[in-house]
């Protein structure tokens, strides 16, 4: 446990961040599973859709560090691919 009282407030602040970090990152993959199961259906205009939350969603997750801005990148390059094979 921490002794100072700047160590009990970075504990606290570190707890809020770390329970906002998870909910962002639960909705990431709620709106992957989505839009994966959307393109597995074919349904395309809808699939879109999804892409573009997502997208913002992943541009907004690594500018606040919550993801790296590789990954970032990445998971939009791919989601992207496969919407264009279908």
């Amino acid at each position: 446990m921490p002794i100072k009282k700047s160590a009990f407030k970075e504990l606290r602040k570190a707890k809020k961040r770390h329970l906002r970090n998870i909910g962002a990152i639960s909705e990431l993959k709620t709106l992957n599973k989505k839009f994966l199961a959307l393109v597995d259906e074919k349904k395309v205009e809808q699939a879109k859709k999804i892409l573009n939350q997502l997208s913002s969603k992943l541009d907004k997750a690594s500018s606040k560090k919550i993801i790296h801005k590789n990954k970032a990148w990445r998971k939009k390059s791919r989601l992207m691919r496969k919407l264009t094979k279908v």
